[in-house]
């Protein structure tokens, strides 16, 4: 958000804070929801350069297509582990997932 809208904001009584200050996550808490939501975007991309369907993820892993979508969408329910599993199995490479991961913002 630019200042202007910022100052804008707080003129008229709103609060401007960040999504961490909002939930009152640590520093720690935020960066895992942003690594999170990396590997999230990650698979769902790279699904769609492979051209395959969330059905087709959910064969290769055993699973079903509602979960490959909380997958695709950061659901908290899905853990980190079944993300890089499933990156994994589309052929990322582990170089890939340290790339995809420091891209998370810092």
């Amino acid at each position: 958000m630019d200042e202007r809208t910022r100052k804008r904001l707080r003129s008229s009584g709103w609060t401007v804070g960040t999504t961490e200050e909002f939930l009152g996550l640590s520093k720690a808490e935020a960066r895992l929801i942003e690594i999170r939501l990396v590997l999230a975007q990650g698979l769902r991309t790279r699904r769609e350069r492979l051209g395959l369907t969330q059905v087709a993820i959910a064969r290769r892993l055993g699973s079903s297509q509602s979960r490959v979508a909380k997958m695709e969408t950061g659901d908290p329910t899905v853990s980190i582990d079944l993300l890089v599993r499933a990156l994994l199995a589309l052929g990322v490479l582990p170089r890939e997932l340290g790339r995809l991961i420091g891209s998370a913002a810092a």
